[in-house]
């Protein structure tokens, strides 16, 4: 599947202030980005670098007055999520270096407070895949999805005390209860085709099986129409943007994900 992914962010600065931005998807196992567009307006020096989770950023100071940023991109997705039922649980030992920082507890991720939680909901399940599935079946029926209630991030803690939130706390709780059984898990965000109402999305990803696997907290199952943006333990991690200063928050946010039939 062929995706053209676009995102217009737009502020008005008081004063000049830093920015550090995450607006490009990198290629992957999972997707391929052919094509990409990049406009910051009016134009400033940029400087791009990588961080520890291999997310591309961009920092800049806007100037004073209107500031925009336009980015697009078509990327060829996979046509279908693996599922992999049964792939077993990678014992602690066993997992490679860089998997080891999802296991711990983080920011918004408090995972040594939910293992007995986690125990019941999986109760039955075998370690691995099928517990994180298991995971993800009961957030999508018992935690309720909300679009738009709040521009902040929460905790796994507080969203289990709500009992609802945006899709990036649904996937903080889904990422703690993993983390609580020993199952690495970090969040993504980016875009995802057919998302109502459209924005940017978050869902996270567990390690079984000696692999990386998708699981939503929001759409349950194998949907196809995800590119991913940006990796990390949690919210704290994968900020489309951080400003540093006043507070300014956009005026336009835009988001836009068309199927198209091939990159030309």
């Amino acid at each position: 599947m062929w995706l053209r992914t676009s995102c217009e962010l737009s502020f008005y600065i008081a004063v000049p202030t830093p920015f550090i931005l995450m607006l490009r998807p990198r290629s992957n196992a999972q997707q391929w980005v052919a094509k990409e567009e990049y406009k910051i307006s009016p134009h400033v020096l940029v400087y791009e670098h990588t961080d520890g989770y291999s997310n591309l950023y961009q920092r800049l100071i806007a100037p004073e007055g209107a500031f925009s940023i336009r980015t697009s991109a078509d990327v060829k997705v996979v046509d279908q999520l693996d599922q992999t039922p049964g792939a077993p649980f990678v014992e602690v030992q066993n997992l490679p270096d860089q998997v080891l920082s999802y296991l711990l507890p983080s920011r918004y991720c408090e995972s040594d407070r939910f293992n007995e939680m986690a125990i019941e909901i999986t109760n039955g399940k075998a370690p691995g895949y099928d517990q994180v599935a298991s995971i993800e079946k009961w957030l999508c029926k018992r935690i309720l999805y909300t679009p738009g209630e709040s521009n902040f991030a929460i905790s796994a803690v507080e969203v289990n005390q709500r009992q609802s939130g945006v899709c990036r706390d649904l996937a903080h709780l889904g990422i703690a209860l993993c983390r609580s059984l020993s199952i690495p898990a970090r969040l993504v965000v980016g875009y995802l085709y057919d998302l109502k109402p459209m924005d940017l999305h978050a869902w996270f990803e567990a390690y079984v099986g000696d692999r990386w696997y998708t699981f939503d907290a929001v759409h349950q199952g194998a949907r196809a129409g995800y590119v991913a943006v940006g990796y990390g333990r949690d919210a704290a991690d994968v900020a489309v943007f951080n400003q540093f200063g006043p507070s300014v928050f956009p005026t336009v946010q835009t988001v836009r994900v068309e199927k198209i039939d091939e990159f030309i």
